[in-house]
């Protein structure tokens, strides 16, 4: 059942975003997801706290959140019935030095792993308390009808990725505030980033990407990762991860 109305979803069309400001998941089934976050933060080792990139990939238990009906209702409406489940990511934003995240479209960073980019969203699921004091995401509304910018070098030591987009109006961006169990999505094609976290809030929130599976996944683009089909049918021809 879509948790999204007919205005919201036409607003994500036009803009390339949405914010749902309810909780996603039952307050038990929330708490159960931030233990298992804790868990792989104090794991982590050397890793840097915003690089818990596809902890599925070894925990399978995060398979109940991101094969969820709660969380699949919400991308249907967007991507359609046919879902693929792309990756997942905890990102985590330490006080007082947590890093920025410079201008940057998804796709981007994806050319050539997909035959296209038009049905690929990302719900961003807050973990804690997420605003713009501690480094929230923010996006430049309707930039995502492209996803292939020019971009330019930045130092890896305060930035999370080594390149920012040119010439952004950050007079234009919107910040997304959100309470823990709160979540965004965005289109992986708009233009978007964070500030660095310099309060003594850490930020953490954890990222579903899902494409439609009428998407086709470049095998030689792609080797050793696992997609799953979420819902409904395989449309190109990719292979899956049998759940068991």
């Amino acid at each position: 059942m879509s948790k999204l109305t007919a205005e919201e979803v036409a607003f994500y069309r036009e803009n390339g975003y949405h914010l749902y400001k309810k909780p996603v998941f039952s307050a038990e089934k929330m708490a159960r997801l931030t233990a298992i976050f804790e868990e792989q933060l104090a794991e982590k080792g050397d890793k840097l706290s915003d690089e818990l990139d596809t902890p599925h990939f070894r925990d399978p238990r995060l398979l109940e959140y991101l094969l969820a009906d709660e969380v699949l209702d919400l991308v249907e409406p967007i991507i359609g019935p046919d879902i693929i489940l792309w990756s997942s990511h905890f990102i985590c934003k330490d006080p007082f030095k947590g890093r920025q995240t410079p201008w940057h479209e998804d796709s981007a960073y994806w050319n050539g792993r997909f035959d296209k980019y038009d049905k690929i969203v990302t719900i961003w699921l807050a973990i804690d308390r997420s605003n713009k004091e501690n480094g929230s995401m923010r996006v430049i509304p309707g930039t995502h009808h492209n996803g292939f910018s020019e971009y330019e070098s930045v130092d890896m030591a305060i930035n999370t990725f080594h390149a920012t987009i040119k010439n952004i109006d950050e007079s234009q961006a919107v910040y997304f505030e959100l309470e823990p169990g709160e979540c965004s999505l965005h289109d992986s094609r708009i233009i978007h980033g964070a500030t660095a976290n310099t309060s003594p809030y850490r930020r953490c929130g954890y990222t579903m990407r899902f494409l439609s599976a009428d998407t086709k996944v470049v095998p030689e683009r792609n080797e050793n990762w696992q997609i799953f089909l979420a819902r409904g049918q395989d449309r190109a021809g990719n292979q899956y991860v049998n759940v068991k």
